[in-house]
C-alpha cells in the first residue's frame, strides 16, 4: 500500500477495479456523502499548540446518513452499537489544554477510518474484489471491515448492501480526508516539537459476549505491545489513571488498531497509544445516554492530559534528551 509521510495511506491504486458485470454509478452514496457527511470530520483547534499532542476519535461519528438507514435491516438504535459514543466529548478539553482533536462526524457502521483504506469484505459484496483490497483480514473475516458488514455485537447491518463503487465513493470522499488531515497534524506537531504523541481514544462495552462472568477493566491501554510507542508514556498513562482509582489493563483484548500501528513508529518520532474506555463508567449501555459518572470521567481525563502534557512538554523532552 503506498504511503504518505508519517505513514498516511495516500494515492489511489492504478487501473479500474474489476466488477464483473456493470453497477449503478453512486450517485445515492455521493448525494448523501455531500448533503448529510460534509464536513466528513470535525477538527478542534488550540488556539496555540502548547504540547506534542494529537488527540483521535474516530469511532464517535453519531451522523447516520440515510443512505445506511433506508439499507440497513436494523434500527437506528441497534445500528449505534458499534459507536463509540461522546468519546468525543469526553476529550474535548484536551483543546483548552493546547492539544487538537479531530473526530470523525460518519458512523462506524458507515465507514470505519480505524482499517486499511481497503479492507473490503467478499460476503458483503458478493463479486469479485480488486486486486488492490485486503480481503484476507482478521478483521475483514470478522465482519468489521473498512465497511463494516456486523455491528459490534454481531449482528448483520444490511438487507441490501452497498455496491463496491458506493464502498470506493466513501473511502474517497471521507476516509482519505480524515486520514490526510490526521497526518498533517502529526507532520506539523513533529516539526514543531521534534516528536508527535497521537492518542487513539475509543471505548468499549463493559462485558465482552464471549465472558460468562466477570466485566472489563476500566481502562486498556494499547501500544501494540510495545512497539508503537515510548514505555514511560505507557507506564505513565497506567499508573496515572490506577492513582486516579481505575482499573488498568495493557494490550488486552484491545492492543491498538490500525491507526496505532500504522502511525505509531517512535523510531521516527512519531508515537501512538490506543485508550480504550468502559462504557460503563460513562454511559447507559442500554440507551446510550450519559449517566452521572460521565463529568467526573471528563474531568479525570483533563487531568491525565494535563499530567501527560507536563510530562512531555518541550522542557522535559529536553531534560529527558540530556540525561
Amino acid at each position: 500500500m503506498a504511503t504518505g509521510m508519517f505513514g498516511a495511506p495516500s494515492g489511489h491504486p492504478k487501473g479500474t477495479p474489476h466488477l464483473g458485470h456493470a453497477q449503478p454509478m453512486p450517485h445515492d452514496e455521493r448525494t448523501a456523502i455531500l448533503a448529510e457527511l460534509t464536513p466528513g470530520h470535525t477538527i478542534v483547534e488550540p488556539a496555540e499548540q502548547a504540547a506534542p499532542f494529537v488527540f483521535c476519535s474516530p469511532h464517535s461519528g453519531r451522523n447516520y446518513p440515510a443512505v445506511l438507514r433506508d439499507s440497513a435491516r436494523l434500527d437506528s438504535h441497534t445500528l449505534r452499537k458499534s459507536e463509540d459514543c461522546f468519546v468525543d466529548e469526553l476529550y474535548a478539553g484536551v483543546a483548552e489544554l493546547g492539544a487538537p482533536l479531530i473526530a470523525a462526524r460518519f458512523p462506524r457502521a458507515y465507514l470505519d477510518v480505524n482499517r486499511e483504506p481497503y479492507e473490503l469484505d467478499p460476503e458483503l459484496f458478493g463479486r469479485k474484489l480488486p486486486t488492490y483490497a485486503n480481503a484476507q483480514s482478521v478483521r475483514v473475516a470478522g465482519g468489521l471491515g473498512t465497511i463494516a458488514r456486523i455491528v459490534a455485537d454481531g449482528e448483520e447491518i444490511y438487507h441490501t448492501p452497498p455496491t463496491l463503487p458506493a464502498a470506493l465513493e466513501r473511502i474517497e470522499r471521507l476516509y482519505r480526508p480524515f486520514h490526510a488531515d490526521l497526518a498533517a497534524m502529526l507532520e506539523r506537531t513533529l516539526a514543531k516539537f521534534g516528536i508527535a504523541i497521537l492518542i487513539d481514544c475509543h471505548s468499549m462495552p463493559s462485558a465482552a459476549m464471549s465472558q460468562s462472568v466477570g466485566n472489563r477493566p476500566d481502562f486498556v491501554i494499547g501500544d501494540r505491545f510495545g512497539s508503537s510507542c515510548d514505555q514511560r508514556l505507557t507506564r505513565l498513562v497506567r499508573e496515572r489513571l490506577s492513582r486516579l482509582g481505575y482499573h488498568v489493563q495493557l494490550n488486552r483484548p484491545y492492543a491498538g488498531g490500525f491507526i496505532t500501528e500504522h502511525y505509531g513508529r517512535p523510531q521516527s518520532g512519531v508515537h501512538a497509544l490506543q485508550i480504550e474506555i468502559n462504557r460503563a463508567l460513562y454511559l447507559d449501555e442500554q440507551t446510550l445516554q450519559t449517566t452521572s459518572g460521565f463529568p467526573r470521567l471528563k474531568k479525570d481525563l483533563k487531568a491525565l492530559c494535563r499530567h501527560m502534557f507536563a510530562e512531555f512538554s518541550p522542557p522535559a523532552i529536553r531534560r529527558d534528551a540530556a540525561e
